[in-house]
């Protein structure tokens, strides 16, 4: 580059006799450190009636300023992005922008806002995270093409724990419907399922984890609100084990619920807990916008689009959520009468006694306790992580204690891949 020339060098250039010996101009460039596209370059730079100008290095600073964010506007996006983060919002660029537009405000690029929240330590440089580009993205194409539903249990500073349980629509981003519960049951997933059904209509596919209390058909059986979803057309569908990120946009909505309730500690009541969920349902669905969907609210996402239709007819009349009630220890679904629940600690021998039957299940689940499905033809086991060990007949006669070995059931049930959501 001419630039990085010394000037001494530049003159001994200009001052180079015309008629040097051959090699010269090589051995030169050699010992100066240049090239000799370099050494013609200035030569000819000293052509002209001033030859002495071409031994001051020309400047690159650039003809034109790039225009400076002014500092009023700079300070307006500090603040709306402090006010943000203390409210337990997001406060990236997209957020930042789209509310200095509800402002009146033009606001700067999305980059010049990320070098702003930078320059001005207000981004913490998280290096070990992935980038967006690293992960395979997947979104149903229109609004109830699939719902996905999951659970975050949430402590309150009164030390009581709830399980927060959210209908998340695919394509839109949007909250259909939240629930506290004592747990993750299946009494409380068709209960908010069935409330956001209510509102919405019913969807095509249904995303769910492994989970008992969502879906057992990996496990050779089928879950209250499987039956449920069946009876309204929907079809239920799982992620496979091991895959959480299959339902990423549900883990990353609880993600933003956590960091909105921690900002408005102290929670100590169900009653506060259920305000606060509510104040975040209506300002996540129509306010904030979402940077997944180009700026727009999940709500104008949802209502931009027709909705799609269950895959089957609903079956009538439809199935009501369970009312649940114990009897001597079990759990019972009103709607399958011959359906019961109840849990069994596994005794020092290895066995579990239910239905005057005493099953030998194995001495790596000594002390566990285990979930008990049974009905009046099988007996089906799970370990306290819902996950199925096996299942056997039930005896035909009551009065009589039978002994037997727990074998495991076939092997579970698959969905087509076009629904497994891999």
């Amino acid at each position: 580059m001419t630039t990085r020339i010394a000037a001494s060098v530049r003159l001994a250039i200009i001052q180079f006799p015309d008629r040097a010996p051959r090699g010269a101009v090589s051995r030169f460039c050699a010992a100066h450190g240049i090239s000799r596209a370099q050494f013609y370059r200035i030569q000819g730079e000293a052509t002209g009636d001033n030859p002495t100008v071409a031994v001051a290095a020309k400047t690159t600073a650039p003809k034109h300023q790039a225009a400076q964010v002014d500092p009023a506007v700079e300070a307006v996006a500090l603040e709306i992005r402090a006010q943000l983060i203390k409210d337990g919002w997001d406060g990236g660029p997209v957020t930042v922008a789209t509310m200095m537009l509800r402002r009146g405000l033009t606001p700067p690029s999305r980059a010049t806002l990320a070098r702003i929240f930078t320059r001005n330590g207000m981004v913490e440089a998280q290096p070990q995270k992935k980038p967006r580009a690293a992960y395979r993205r997947f979104t149903y194409p229109d609004p109830n093409g699939c719902w996905q539903l999951d659970g975050m249990y949430f402590e309150l500073d009164s030390g009581i724990t709830r399980c927060i349980l959210q209908v998340e629509d695919d394509n839109a981003r949007i909250v259909l419907e939240s629930l506290i519960a004592v747990s993750e049951n299946s009494a409380a997933a068709i209960e908010v399922v069935s409330r956001a059904v209510i509102r919405h209509g019913a969807p095509r596919y249904f995303l769910t984890d492994n989970g008992l209390a969502f879906n057992q058909s990996r496990r050779g059986s089928e879950a209250g609100l499987e039956k449920y979803l069946r009876s309204q057309g929907a079809t239920p569908i799982t992620g496979r084990p091991g895959k959480p990120t299959t339902q990423g946009k549900n883990e990353r909505l609880h993600q933003t619920l956590r960091r909105f309730l921690d900002a408005n500690r102290p929670i100590n009541t169900v009653k506060r807990l259920q305000a606060l969920v509510d104040q975040f349902d209506d300002y996540y669905n129509n306010t904030r916008p979402h940077q997944s969907l180009g700026g727009l609210t999940p709500a104008q996402a949802y209502n931009a689009k027709p909705k799609a239709q269950p895959a089957d007819k609903p079956l009538p009349p439809p199935l009501l959520p369970p009312v649940r009630r114990r009897q001597a220890g079990e759990t019972v679904a009103e709607n399958d009468p011959g359906a019961h629940w109840a849990d069994r600690i596994v005794r020092d021998d290895f066995r579990i006694n239910i239905c005057h039957t005493r099953i030998y299940v194995g001495p790596h689940l000594l002390g566990q306790t285990l979930h008990i499905m049974f009905d009046d033809a099988f007996i089906t086991v799970f370990d306290q992580n819902g996950t199925f060990i096996g299942r056997t007949p039930r005896p035909n006669d009551p009065t009589r204690n039978t002994s037997v070995s727990m074998k495991p059931l076939r092997k579970p049930t698959e969905f087509p891949d076009e629904l497994s959501h891999k």
